[in-house]
């Protein structure tokens, strides 16, 4: 199967502090990738590198045989969506003004929409299940529908890969599992490749085909949620104890919490 993403001895950060420490693995073409550990592993700062947000210090990350930092801005948007967990949108412009925001590494400096631009986000819209909010100010919006129009954003991009920061925070359950639905769709439906930092585990372990725990700037372990969630290394990394079980309905590693006690 087609590699997305390989990530070579990535050290990456910010001025004066190193956050990710030589970190490498590679993504399959349409692979749900999710990335968890506990706040301050460098989650965040990975997404940012991957998405070029952040220049790395060393190491590399390429799109099949090339470094993304030698792509062309346009190319890579074009290739590439960004979601993050904390988007700047300052004015309050209708759902579909930001939808068409994705259209932007298409549009030729002063042109108008054509009509493949329009094609591009009402797919999109109807993707993310959004139409019915469109013509309302995104600050208007609840958390979850905010989201859907920032994922139809994204996909009005037309990208290979969607990179999301915590895509579910501030969500409610029925939300939450609205967006990691939309996600998965793209994943296996549209071969659409999905890395997102998730919070839940429990949310991670039924959504994502694969999972990196991370910890101190580093990869703690790697592979399907069964291999990942193990009660020891989830105590060790999270600093508390945990009981997995398999989930009845899935089959899926599911974590419990024991209130109270820390390792």
């Amino acid at each position: 199967m087609m590699t997305q993403f390989e990530i070579n001895m990535l050290v990456s950060g910010y001025p004066g502090k190193t956050v990710i420490n030589g970190i490498s693995f590679s993504m399959r073409k349409g692979e749900f990738l999710g990335i968890i550990g506990p706040n301050g592993a460098g989650k965040s700062t990975l997404l940012k590198t991957m998405s070029r947000v952040l220049r790395p210090s060393s190491g590399s990350v390429k799109m099949g045989l090339r470094d993304i930092f030698s792509i062309p801005v346009k190319e890579f948007a074009r290739s590439v969506a960004f979601v993050s967990s904390d988007p700047s949108i300052v004015f309050p412009f209708t759902g579909l003004e930001v939808i068409m925001m994705g259209r932007f590494p298409y549009l030729r400096m002063f042109a108008s929409e054509s009509r493949q631009d329009i094609e591009a986000v009402s797919r999109a819209v109807e993707t993310a299940d959004c139409a019915g909010i469109i013509s309302r100010p995104i600050d208007n919006m609840s958390a979850g529908e905010r989201q859907r129009i920032l994922i139809a954003k994204a996909l009005a991009q037309e990208p290979e890969a969607i990179i999301l920061d915590e895509p579910t925070s501030h969500l409610d359950i029925s939300h939450q599992v609205q967006v990691l639905d939309i996600l998965k769709d793209l994943s296996v439906n549209k071969r659409i490749s999905i890395i997102a930092v998730l919070h839940d585990l429990n949310l991670a372990a039924e959504y994502c085909d694969r999972l990196l725990l991370m910890d101190d700037g580093v990869i703690v372990s790697s592979g399907t949620p069964s291999d990942v969630l193990d009660y020891a290394t989830i105590e060790k990394v999270y600093k508390t104890v945990v009981v997995i079980r398999e989930n009845p309905v899935s089959g899926k590693p599911f974590v419990l919490l024991a209130p109270g006690l820390k390792r």
